[in-house]
Parts: structure tokens; sequence; C-alpha cells
């Protein structure tokens, strides 16, 4: 019994683990021996490793989140100018994925193209831009800056126009041309940094989607429509933001940071191939000009939301709304009504013209 005792006291882990220490005990002294193993557990030592574990899981800030989300406060390339897509490795080799090939590579098989024509809205993908779309992220990033001023000791502008670039703009830029803080280099890399945290500081408090997207997602979800959500931050933030405002069940894919996408048109794409549509099928929801650029290069269709941009910036999209209420399944089929459908659809005949019969007269007899 010392001897055991004395092992104990050694305070090594295996031992409430172990097959034989509930076989040598009675359960009462293990209870014992538990309560004061539980006891040493609060010492300064311990408390030190158990922080260190935490702090190397979470990073610095301590709330879960990357130290370095490096896509938020930065202007993207559009992409898929003319139709060029992105790479992905395979074991023979890196594939070259762009928006014929999968126009091509994802038609409908035989069996699916008959239930397509019974249900056409289930042929459909819709994907859905994070930032003003799914959830409104305007006064995430301008709280952001807010704080971020007066941390510096800096007044926050309140022309309409400058807080504008400060959304859309890349930071270096707003901090160089539009705020003009003049920073050293390093000092630019530690501002950057810091606007990040606090935008992700204040997404931990993000809880409402944007007005009339759930009920617009359950019509969708009825007419058995997958969705997908893309957006620049990290996996992890996305999920967590998603199922605050109870949206996770709504969305059959995610593509975040992980994924590697270079431009606004590359995530477009990956959403497609994640949704198992052709891009010519899938439509995009969209509240910037840039990005229904991005989905016309795709060959996707592109409904904009009028609120961060005027109606007139938005005339390039193929459908323009100031809520999800004005919208409805049947506004889906429209989009497509003038394409058609390649299988089981009514073809017009063409019929050869013969040349009209030459009438006798009594000119040609005589």
């Amino acid at each position: 019994m010392e001897n055991a005792l004395s092992c104990t006291s050694s305070s090594s882990a295996p031992i409430l683990h172990h097959p034989l220490s509930s076989a040598s005990f009675t359960p009462q002294f293990s209870s014992q021996l538990r309560l004061s193993r539980l006891k040493r557990s609060n010492s300064v030592g311990q408390h030190r490793n158990r922080s260190l574990v935490i702090s190397k899981a979470c990073g610095p800030q301590g709330n879960g989140f990357p130290i370095i989300p490096t896509r938020i406060f930065i202007e993207e390339a559009i992409g898929a100018e003319y139709g060029e897509g992105f790479e992905t490795f395979r074991p023979d080799g890196p594939l070259k994925i762009d928006v014929d090939f999968l126009n091509d590579r994802l038609q409908e098989g035989f069996l699916q193209r008959i239930r397509y024509a019974m249900k056409p809205d289930e042929a459909y993908g819709l994907v859905f831009s994070w930032d003003n779309v799914v959830a409104d992220t305007r006064g995430l990033k301008l709280n952001a800056w807010k704080k971020l001023a007066a941390e510096e000791g800096k007044e926050f502008p309140e022309d309409d126009e400058i807080q504008r670039l400060m959304l859309y703009a890349g930071a270096e830029h707003v901090l160089h041309k539009v705020l003009l803080w003049e920073k050293a280099e390093n000092d630019m890399d530690r501002l950057k940094l810091r606007l990040s945290q606090l935008y992700y500081d204040n997404l931990l408090k993000l809880s409402k989607p944007v007005e009339g997207l759930k009920d617009w997602l359950d019509a969708v979800s009825t007419a058995r429509i997958p969705c997908a959500v893309v957006s620049s931050l990290d996996r992890r933030s996305m999920i967590e933001a998603l199922e605050r405002m109870g949206l996770i069940k709504y969305f059959q894919a995610v593509v975040a940071e992980e994924d590697g996408m270079e431009s606004i048109a590359h995530r477009f794409l990956s959403a497609a191939v994640k949704l198992d549509r052709k891009p010519s099928k899938c439509v995009v929801f969209e509240d910037d000009p840039r990005g229904i650029t991005a989905a016309h290069n795709c060959t996707m269709m592109a409904v904009a939301l009028i609120g961060a941009h005027p109606a007139y910036e938005l005339q390039q999209a193929d459908l323009a709304v100031a809520s999800f209420t004005e919208l409805s399944v049947i506004n889906l089929r429209r989009l497509f009504a003038h394409k058609g459908s390649s299988f089981m659809d009514m073809q017009k005949q063409i019929i050869e013209k013969s040349p009209p019969r030459r009438k006798l007269t009594i000119d040609t007899i005589f």
C-alpha cells in the first residue's frame, strides 16, 4: 500500500487510467485519490502548462480564430477574364480546370437528365457571397476601422466616399493613400494585422443574417436546390458564424480561405465543383459589380442585391432586387428560360421548301 501511495504521489497521469487501478483499490479510496489528484492540478506549474497548450491551439488571441487572415481587407482580382480557371493536383499530375472544362465535364447523366426534365429546379446551383449577401459585414468592417483609429489616436473620417473606399479597397491602399497615415513598413504590417484581429472580434458578435435570407433559403431548400457560400474567411469562422445565424443546414458546400482560390471567379468555380453543377447552371448572389463580372466570366447568372452599391452600378446583373423577399423560385426559371435544355425539349422541325410549280398559261402552250 505504501508503494502504491508513493507511485501516486509522483503525479503520473497513467495511474488514474491504468486498468489495474480500479481493481487494486476500493471505490471509496480511489475517489479520495482522485480528489487529491484534482487538488494537485491547481498548482502553478500545471496551470502554466495548461495555458501554454491553449495558447498553442488558439493562437495569441485566445479565441480560436487564426492570427493572420490574409484576404479580408484586400481588393481581390476578378478572375476568369478569358475563361481561365485554376489548377488542382492529382496523382498523375496537375490538372487545369477552366470554365469550358467544367461545363463539358459536369454534364448530367442520362438518369439525371430525366429527373431534371421532371424537376427542373434541382438542376440549378446557387452560390452566395458572404459579404453583405449572407451577413451584413459593412458594419463589422467600419467598426474595426473605428477601433483601430481610436487605438492609434487618429480621427475616423465621416465622409461617405472615404468610408466606401475603406470597405472595398485594400487596407494598405487605404492607410497610405486615403487616411494618409505615415507609418514605417513594419508598422504597416502591424496595423493590417490588428485590423484583421478587430474584424474577427466583431465577427464573434454576429448572429443575424441579412433580412429575408432565411425565408428565401427555406423556399430554395423546399425546391431541393443545392446552395454554397463563398468567402475569404477561414472555414472554422464561417461554420461557426453560420451556426450562430441558424443557416448551416441550408448550405451543402463552403468555399473558404483554405481552398486556396486566388480570385473571385475561382471561388465561384470551386463552388460549382462542390455542388456538382456545371457553371452555366449556377446563379451567383452578389452585391458588388466586381463579383457580378466574375460570375459572368464563369458563364453563371448573377442576381444583384441593391444596397451597398446603387442600382445604376449593378446594371450588368441579370436581375437586381432590393431584398430577398422579392425573389421566388420562378425567378430562377426565368433566368434560364431563353437557354432551354438540350434534352426532351420541343424542337422545331425544319422543312425544306420545294420550288413553286409553274402555272400553265396560254403563252406557255402556244
